[in-house]
């Protein structure tokens, strides 16, 4: 039963990566395509962690950590570079 919850995860999770890819890709300016890349590495954090529990491993908690981290960090300072306003203050 798990097996098949994870399996369904995977493919939502998968499609709604591919669909922030072709936003991040397609965007018409360039806060859509930082709110695409903002999706993209939560989508991304999903994905490594329904790994993790598919593969009955705790590595792959740790990598998903580390990209939340890196994540909301680029996310801040894309948002303050696009703002116009100094990034380190």
């Amino acid at each position: 039963m798990l097996t098949a919850a994870v399996t369904v995860a995977l493919g939502a999770f998968s499609a709604a990566f591919l669909l922030c890819l072709w936003r991040l890709v397609r965007g018409p300016d360039a806060i859509d395509r930082v709110l695409a890349l903002d999706t993209l590495y939560i989508n991304a954090i999903a994905i490594i962690i329904l790994l993790g529990i598919a593969q009955d491993t705790t590595v792959y908690f740790e990598a998903a950590l580390l990209i939340a981290a890196v994540g909301f960090v680029s996310t801040v300072a894309l948002a303050k570079y696009l703002a116009r306003e100094p990034v380190i203050e």
